[in-house]
């Protein structure tokens, strides 16, 4: 491969915290390193999920944080190294010659010998009226990360999966009233945190009903279900945390033939973040791994800077 100016050892797609971590990491260890933004064309900045969450208190470093002030640090820190390069660009194929990775976006065209995919993903939505105009002002997709805005409030977590269970109980430690909101007859919960709903006073399930529309003034004030509930159809809340499943950002890697669990997942080897496709790599919420927190996808990150530095070396690319 030339040495020509779209030419790179390193090229990370998504550029949220555990992507420009990679890129901090990557430069660290000479790696000449690419990160691409807005790489499916969502409308996430520089920074990606962590920049719509209002207060962040579980990353080290910070007892608390604004999320837009802490993912503007990561990425400083990244820019910070005359090797890494971002650039806001949307990919639009990628294919392997040899042991080189050709990419080519929406404004130009890359090569590099090892690719990572920190594409991350999006959450499936809740789709009614209200849910998207009170985004962040009551409408929650991150327990962990808003659970404490709630402190002493009434609030509703839709799903009825593990997850939604294990949201539910942690916005217990926080408000006064946790309703549960289950399309299904019986929500479906780990049968251990099952027990601990039903033995939670603050938590309430209300099965068999959907959201309809969420209300509010400024911030959310209320729900309106599909049948009534205590004698209405509205239900007075002042969050909805929605816990319905995410969906992986990983089109791009199947292009490549990069293995998939059936969650649409990538699958990697979890000590290197290696996946099954040589000089391929991915991190964070992308992946299969179990638990997904911005703090374990920055680690997952790094690691898979590393790993790409020791294919390169190896191969003697």
């Amino acid at each position: 491969m030339k040495n020509k100016k779209n030419n790179f050892d390193f090229v990370i797609l998504g550029a949220g915290g555990t992507g420009l971590a990679a890129a901090m990491y990557g430069a660290r260890l000479g790696l000449k390193t690419l990160v691409l933004g807005s790489t499916y064309g969502t409308e996430l900045p520089v920074g990606g999920v962590i920049t719509t969450t209002h207060v962040v208190e579980n990353y080290p470093g910070f007892t608390k944080i604004s999320g837009p002030d802490l993912a503007k640090k990561i990425e400083e820190h990244a820019k910070s190294y005359d090797l890494v390069k971002v650039r806001e660009e949307r990919v639009a194929g990628i294919r392997k010659l040899k042991n080189i990775f050709h990419i080519k976006t929406n404004k130009s065209a890359y090569a590099t010998k090892t690719i990572l995919f920190a594409t991350g993903t999006k959450w499936r939505k809740l789709d009614v009226p209200g849910s998207k105009e009170f985004e962040n002002k009551g409408v929650s997709y991150c327990a962990l990360c808003d659970a404490p805005l709630f402190k002493n409030k009434v609030v509703a977590v839709v799903g009825g999966s593990d997850n939604s269970a294990k949201d539910a109980l942690l916005l217990t430690e926080y408000a006064k009233k946790v309703y549960m909101i289950y399309r299904g007859k019986e929500i479906h919960p780990e049968p251990i945190n099952h027990e601990r709903i039903k033995k939670n006073r603050k938590v309430e399930v209300v099965n068999n009903t959907n959201i309809t529309k969420i209300n509010g003034n400024r911030f959310v004030n209320s729900v309106l279900l599909d049948k009534k509930y205590k004698g209405s159809h509205e239900l007075k809340v002042d969050g909805v945390f929605v816990a319905i499943g995410h969906i992986a950002l990983s089109d791009l890697a199947k292009t490549l033939r990069v293995k998939l669990n059936k969650a649409g997942e990538i699958i990697i080897n979890h000590m290197t973040s290696e996946t099954n496709v040589p000089g391929v790599f991915a991190a964070g919420d992308v992946t299969d791994k179990q638990f997904k927190q911005l703090i374990t996808g920055v680690a997952d990150g790094c690691t898979a800077a590393y790993a790409a530095y020791e294919h390169i070396t190896k191969k003697k690319l």
